[in-house]
């Protein structure tokens, strides 16, 4: 089948690939050289990528995911813990895509969603991550241990998607094209830097069966599971020890209400970053911008 989204990335190919017994992985795949992951956020698909792609393209085997549960990934039930949407279990998904890519070893460069996602990924298997970008977050934990009025009021949603079902999916199910337009047209720089073909794919994705409970177990697992897997972290000593840069929206919230530098210096051992001009949108709103810091900072060396 032609892909919505082939467009946006001129020269990729698009796979679904099993990763589990009825569990498939929907990515995008283009250029050439050493692997490097790239994992959206939230409400989000792959398609946040497609302004910098073409020219990371040039250096790496650039790998798009789709996050269980987002885009045209599989969406299987939550459970009861919501330990299928436990970034353990996002980030194994990614692990055994890439392998089946021929990939053992690999970069990341994640935003949002994905980023907490790679956060783990990094964590579970650091033998197979060389280097990782993260974008516009500070860990889970710090951000819900040190949540204040102004940061609930901006990130409402993280209190919103938790509730029980179906609440929150069947508000969402309502106008899932709304809820896209809403969310994402609230921030800092509004709609104006998304492509239409790209929120179109956003808006088609979250109207597919099962996502808007996809969405919701995302955060629900984030409430609960992920911060027992990061406390058992940090009472183990683990940390994360691959170079990490960190970038954040220098009008964004989580520059507002944290110190993302100092947060991830809390749990990694090699971290730097910078604020870039614009919002929580970095893939989107500046593209050039992130692409002058990532480029030098990934190693383009084949492992």
């Amino acid at each position: 089948m032609h892909h919505p989204a082939l467009p946006l990335f001129p020269g990729f190919a698009h796979h679904q690939i099993e990763v589990a017994k009825g569990l498939r992985i929907s990515a995008m795949v283009g250029g050439q050289g050493p692997g490097l992951l790239l994992l959206h956020g939230h409400p989000q698909t792959l398609a946040i990528w497609h302004k910098v792609a073409p020219t990371l393209a040039q250096h790496f085997t650039v790998v798009a995911a789709d996050l269980r549960g987002y885009g045209d990934s599989s969406k299987p039930e939550g459970g009861p813990d919501h330990a299928a949407y436990a970034k353990r279990s996002l980030a194994q998904d990614q692990i055994d895509l890439m392998q089946q890519l021929g990939f053992a070893q690999f970069h990341v460069l994640a935003h949002d969603r994905g980023a907490r996602v790679a956060h783990r990924l990094g964590m579970d298997h650091p033998q197979a991550v060389r280097q990782m970008v993260l974008l516009d977050i500070a860990p889970t934990l710090a951000m819900y241990a040190q949540t204040t009025e102004a940061f609930g009021r901006a990130y409402w949603h993280w209190f919103f998607l938790i509730q029980p079902q179906p609440l929150p999916e069947r508000l969402i199910q309502a106008n899932p094209a709304a809820y896209v337009t809403d969310v994402m047209g609230n921030r800092s720089a509004g709609l104006a830097p998304f492509d239409p073909r790209a929120l179109a794919e956003y808006q088609r994705c979250l109207a597919l069966p099962g996502a808007a409970h996809g969405l919701c177990e995302d955060y629900r697992a984030s409430a609960g599971i992920d911060l027992v897997h990061d406390r058992q972290d940090i009472a183990q000593g683990r940390r994360l020890q691959m170079p990490i840069q960190v970038l954040w929206g220098a009008q964004g919230v989580v520059q507002r209400c944290f110190d993302p530098l100092k947060e991830w210096q809390q749990v990694a051992t090699h971290v730097t970053g910078r604020a870039l001009p614009c919002g929580h949108y970095i893939a989107e709103e500046a593209p050039d911008a992130l692409l002058a810091q990532v480029l030098p900072f990934l190693d383009k060396a084949p492992a």
